[in-house]
């Protein structure tokens, strides 16, 4: 079971595109939690996601409650990326089988969805700098957890 990539209520098509293409190049799964600042479609993720976005595994969720009962379903850990969180992404000990969960960009997640989560992690950044883009936070952290879990074992 790899590590999948859920994108909370994403407001910038550009960055969902971006995500996209990236879990179509190294195989994992990108779940949509609507609802979106855009609509999701090949024409809103094309500049971002090329081509690549058919090639990719996308899974839409149609709530925060509905992602929710899936994943605990499927007994997923989920480990939410936030700057609220005090644990670095660099500490935490990934399991093949989590959902990494970034939040809106203009927003992040409300308080009663951070507390369903797991785990909830911060990247550590100098001191007065609010946050990086959410594209590249959660590529950043998908490359370590998927080095703590083998998950480019296949890859070339």
């Amino acid at each position: 079971m790899t590590i999948d990539l859920a994108l909370y209520q994403p407001d910038i098509a550009n960055n969902a595109g971006t995500l996209i293409r990236l879990g179509a190049c190294l195989g994992f799964t990108v779940h949509i939690i609507h609802p979106a600042g855009f609509p999701i479609s090949p024409k809103s993720l094309a500049r971002a996601g090329l081509d690549y976005v058919d090639h990719a595994a996308v899974r839409e969720h149609s709530s925060f409650e509905q992602f929710d009962a899936w994943r605990r379903e499927a007994g997923r850990r989920l480990v939410l990326l936030t700057t609220k969180a005090t644990m670095s992404v660099y500490e935490a000990e990934y399991r093949a089988g989590d959902v990494l969960m970034v939040g809106r960009e203009s927003a992040g997640v409300p308080d009663e969805v951070a507390e369903r989560a797991n785990l909830r992690l911060r990247i550590p950044m100098r001191p007065g700098m609010r946050s990086i883009n959410v594209a590249v936070s959660a590529a950043m952290v998908m490359g370590e957890a998927m080095r703590q879990v083998d998950g480019f074992t296949g890859l070339s």
